[in-house]
């Protein structure tokens, strides 16, 4: 019989939803469940393409035995990260403080006040490597819980002091100026892998925010070193494993430091910033592989994450069943020699082994390999490569596919809509531009609420219960403001506008410091904060992007001002960990560089030279630069306020710092002062 799960409209919490566990959502009934019984809350967090959270669950939360004693002693509560982060994010704060380590599945014994008092993450169905088995963790628990009950709350009470005072207040700091993105270049290059790319060692995840950062560096500085970086370790990604070679896109991290095996879930959020980074890099370079990177993403996040609403789905399991009923990582990608033969017989299968890397030994398990590219494609055919792809892909469509966690996550979406727009109007793909504008209509009509507030997620045309969180604002934002440039269409700045307001007003303090959750959001034991970046850029950082692009387009000094108070985290941080606050980097590198505002004017949208000067404009590299594009007259954008024709000629204006260049007709002027 199923349990409360089944009414959820997480993905990941349908999928506990047949357990014997008698598992709770979050919500206030299941404290209150648990202070009438008298027993501690367990507290289960993880995600659908979480590999280890599907073995825990199908070892522990399948098993009768331990779901009896789990029901016995405990309220089980299940969490999913992705639909509710800040949650996750209060109590992996406590795991790491506690163990100096986290990680999902997520396991943490609570009191019925929701106070932590032990921690840990995946728990094996026995001992093993030095783990107690999750029976034993069990039934430690309780017994501490029944029998030390004052050493238990003591414990949870410092713990929760402890989180208290880490409160984080930079919002009184000044932005960070040349000496500090100087100081955060060198230590990235300190930490640089010059042999493979990226930056640390294993496991190598894409470093996407940070890429960024090196590129509006380059274009802002001329420094080559930085530029260097960031083509380099983008090759090293898009010829390893990481890359799915045969149907685009990328896999969550590399185990190794190659690029070459990976964890084989694909996410939407690294997708849409990989794709943005890749064009933004061929916009740098003109690098091909550059170029057909971002566009093999963009097809693959519209071909196999797009939802029947025209939203994108979170993710793509790393698991899929390998044709014998069991279910393998990497199962649906990797592939040996054999199987080869089978689709392409002998001839070609000896050239596509030899092309992608495929070895007897394998470079994954059981003899398996994951596809790479190699360095010196020129010395191969390209026809008959393509052709042997394209008879590769049509066989791997054949074999079981991954599960896909279909909630639409609304952060996500809003970096997804700034990835499709930018790459469909960079290389002339209205359809990848449609597909951005379809998923912006989805956050409209369905995650706004009729006060501008965003829900986090959806599904099925649903949306759910929990509140949108800092990057669900900024991001969603972000996407908007990227979708103003590129269409034309004003409602998205407006759009954009009334979701940073609430930035102002719900996430940010009188210091100028912002916080993951708003001012009205559920109480829980610690009000979240965190202004470097994980996964995904950090709701603060995404947020001073935002606000800083909303405040070029519009003139806003209250947004202009929110904006430099929110960048004063990177003068603190950036010389320090400039890894994990890239995308504060970036939004820095715009600030220093104006952000430029541009304005093209032309007789009518369908003009073919204002359009060649709106592409152009587009295509500028100057950091953080907003474009605005309309009709003479128009009050669609603030920046084409005044703004006639020349001569009667499309014109572009570009402006920085309250100072303006003459217009110009010319889209190689328009150019030139875009990328200097």
């Amino acid at each position: 019989m199923p349990n409360r799960l089944a009414q959820a409209t997480s993905p990941y919490l349908l999928q506990h939803a047949d357990n014997p566990v008698d598992w709770w959502p979050w919500e206030p009934q299941a404290f209150e469940e648990a202070r009438r019984r008298d027993v501690p809350v367990l507290l289960s967090v993880g995600y659908s393409a979480c590999h280890w959270c599907h073995v825990m669950a199908h070892e522990s939360f399948e098993d009768e035995a331990t779901a009896a004693y789990l029901n016995e002693h405990f309220v089980s509560v299940k969490v999913d990260r992705e639909e509710r982060p800040d949650v996750d994010a209060v109590y992996m704060e406590a795991v790491q403080a506690a163990t100096g380590q986290g990680g999902w599945p997520m396991t943490v014994f609570l009191t019925p006040d929701a106070e932590p008092f032990y921690f840990g993450t995946y728990y094996p169905p026995e001992p093993r490597h030095g783990m107690p088995s999750f029976g034993q963790v069990l039934q430690g628990a309780h017994q501490a819980w029944a029998e030390r009950r004052d050493e238990v709350t003591d414990v949870a009470g410092k713990i929760v002091r402890d989180l208290a005072g880490r409160e984080i207040s930079y919002g009184d700091a000044q932005a960070p100026g040349e000496a500090e993105l100087g100081q955060a270049l060198l230590g990235l290059t300190r930490e640089y892998d010059p042999q493979r790319g990226g930056f640390g060692g294993a496991p190598k995840f894409p470093p996407s925010m940070v890429v960024e950062f090196l590129l509006r560096h380059h274009a802002r500085t001329g420094a080559e070193g930085a530029l260097q970086m960031a083509r380099d370790t983008c090759e090293r990604m898009a010829r390893g494993g990481i890359y799915d070679q045969l149907g685009g896109g990328f896999a969550r991290y590399s185990v190794d430091r190659e690029w070459v095996v990976p964890h084989f879930e694909k996410m939407l959020y690294d997708n849409a910033l990989l794709c943005r980074v890749y064009a933004h890099l061929w916009r740098a370079t003109g690098s091909e592989l550059a170029r057909r990177v971002a566009l093999e993403t963009a097809d693959f996040m519209v071909r196999e994450l797009r939802t029947a609403e025209g939203g994108f789905a979170s993710a793509l399991d790393a698991d899929s069943d390998d044709g014998t009923g069991r279910h393998v990582e990497g199962a649906y990608y990797v592939w040996t020699p054999a199987r080869l033969t089978e689709v392409l017989g002998a001839d070609d299968a000896a050239l596509a082994a030899q092309y992608f890397g495929v070895t007897e030994e394998g470079t994954f398990e059981h003899g398996s390999s994951v596809l790479q590219l190699p360095q010196q494609e020129g010395v191969f055919e390209a026809e008959r490569i393509a052709s042997i792809r394209e008879r590769l892909l049509a066989a791997r469509d054949g074999r079981p596919a991954p599960g896909r966690d279909d909630k639409v996550v609304a952060a996500w979406n809003g970096l997804a809509v700034a990835a499709l727009a930018e790459t469909g109007a960079y290389f002339e793909r209205p359809d990848l531009v449609e597909a951005a504008v379809a998923a912006a209509d989805l956050l409209v009509r369905l995650h706004l609420d009729d006060h501008g507030r965003l829900f986090r997620t959806s599904k099925d045309g649903r949306a759910g219960a929990h509140a949108g969180v800092l990057e669900d604002y900024a991001d969603v934002a972000e996407g908007f403001l990227a979708l103003a440039s590129v269409t034309g269409e004003g409602v998205w700045l407006d759009f954009a506008g009334l979701l940073l307001d609430h930035v102002l007003t719900r996430f940010a303090d009188d210091s100028g410091s912002l916080y993951d959750t708003a001012a009205d959001a559920e109480q829980l034991i610690r009000r979240p904060q965190d202004p470097t970046d994980n996964a995904t850029p950090s709701g603060w950082s995404a947020a001073a992007g935002a606000l800083l692009s909303y405040a070029a387009h519009t003139g806003s000094e209250p947004h202009r001002t929110a904006a430099e108070r929110a960048l004063g985290v990177v003068k603190a941080l950036g010389p320090r960990v400039p890894r994990f606050i890239g995308w504060g980097l970036a939004a820095a590198e715009a600030l220093l560089d104006g952000p430029r505002e541009v304005a093209v004017v032309g007789p009518s949208p369908d003009d073919g030279a204002t359009r060649g000067l709106h592409r152009t404009a587009l295509l500028g590299t100057a950091p953080g630069a907003v474009v605005a594009v309309g009709t003479e007259g128009s009050d669609e954008f603030p920046l084409l306020a005044d703004r006639p024709l020349v001569n009667g000629a499309p014109a572009a204006y570009v402006c920085r710092n309250f100072t303006c260049d003459a217009p110009t007709t010319d889209p190689e002027r328009l150019r030139a002062s875009l990328n200097s």
